[in-house]
């Protein structure tokens, strides 16, 4: 699974999701692309889920891009453990995802074969998404 190697803290604040994905909401390096259009949290297993998915579709032809990185640590405690005594350990890492975010790339391979990988990664991801190319998204906002 995708976790940093270190972090300077070992626990953070939950924060927020509010407002639109300023960065990363263009496509650099493929040809189609996953974007969210709602904000979420998305877990490092969610992200290898939909990776797999991708690339066994494709027979692992063509490339894939990962534009998400978990960096993000949630905490949890135990079950039937009473209130206080601190901050659960930590659980699992997860990425912040907010509307406009594009979170997987492809390139290599048809368009039919592309949406249709894309596809299969939408289904393992806990977000609405949409499938565009590079040309829709140049040519203006992606609206939901």
């Amino acid at each position: 699974m995708l976790m940093p190697k270190r972090v300077k803290r070992r626990k953070q604040f939950r924060g927020n999701m509010k407002g639109k994905a300023l960065r990363g909401n263009k496509i650099s390096y493929g040809e189609f692309g996953i974007v969210a259009t709602e904000p979420a949290w998305i877990t490092s297993n969610q992200i290898e889920a939909a990776r797999i998915a991708m690339t066994r579709f494709t027979k692992r032809g063509g490339k894939v891009w990962i534009k998400v990185f978990p960096d993000k640590p949630v905490t949890a405690k135990p079950a039937e453990t009473r209130m206080g005594s601190g901050k659960g350990a930590l659980d699992y890492w997860v990425a912040v995802v907010k509307p406009g975010r594009v979170m997987f790339e492809i390139a290599g391979v048809s368009e039919d074969q592309a949406r249709e990988a894309l596809r299969l990664a939408t289904h393992k991801l806990p977000v609405k998404c949409k499938i565009v190319s590079r040309a829709e998204l140049e040519g203006g906002e992606i609206s939901e």
